[in-house]
């Protein structure tokens, strides 16, 4: 068995990722050895009577900066060869399905979570393998971002999931939206399920999820297709 994919999440607010870590396919994955995720806080590599970890901005401004120094001590510490350290910032690249993929390979992460008005640049210089973003907003921390890309690696893990390719069919990793999905009951207040679905023809049924798969996407994410 290999061994467990190693994810840690630095942040002043770990208190915030209880409920998230401890349920559904993150709680199974941990308890099955998939993966082990701590969230240290970074206040334990910070100084001084109040172990502050932000300052005023340089320049002057509104907000408080993340501070270098313990945020640095701590990357020494927990960084082990070949371990990717990833800042979760407003201005990181998108992030995608495929990037989820290529970090679930990856043997240990580190997340980076900012707070206030954001990182001393020398953060982003020193340390950052990879700047990450989820979207055009901006969020209070970088704890709900880190979240985010979390459940999306770990659910890509061979075994989280259940069954194996289980996550093959899924909206983005076939390049488009998933098809439409339905259940029992057949008919629910007056809406019927397609009745291709009932036939047992499970070629007919596949073309159908793909030409439904397709219809969507140029509907919704004309983007996603050639």
């Amino acid at each position: 068995m290999a061994a467990p994919l190693r994810i840690d999440i630095l942040t002043i607010f770990p208190g915030m990722l209880d409920s998230v870590l401890g349920e559904s396919i993150l709680k199974r994955a941990q308890a099955a050895g998939l993966v082990t995720i701590r969230c240290p806080n970074l206040r334990d590599w910070a100084t001084g009577p109040h172990r502050t970890t932000d300052d005023r901005p340089y320049g002057g401004g509104p907000g408080m900066v993340m501070k270098p120094e313990p945020v640095f001590k701590a990357i020494d510490d927990l960084r082990t060869p070949g371990c990717k350290v990833i800042l979760m910032t407003p201005q990181g690249q998108p992030y995608r399905q495929e990037t989820a993929l290529a970090l679930s390979h990856e043997s240990h992460l580190i997340f980076i979570c900012g707070h206030y008005e954001g990182f001393d640049e020398r953060i982003r210089i020193g340390l950052a393998d990879l700047e990450l973003s989820i979207g055009d907003y901006v969020l209070t921390n970088g704890v709900l971002s880190a979240a985010v890309v979390v459940d999306s690696v770990v659910r890509l893990l061979p075994g989280a999931l259940g069954g194996e390719g289980a996550a093959d069919d899924e909206s983005f990793t076939t390049g488009r939206l998933e098809y439409p999905q339905y259940t029992r009951p057949p008919v629910f207040r007056g809406m019927a399920i397609p009745d291709i679905l009932t036939s047992g023809n499970h070629a007919a049924i596949a073309k159908w999820r793909l030409e439904q798969s397709l219809e969507r996407t140029r509907a919704r994410r004309p983007d996603l297709l050639p």
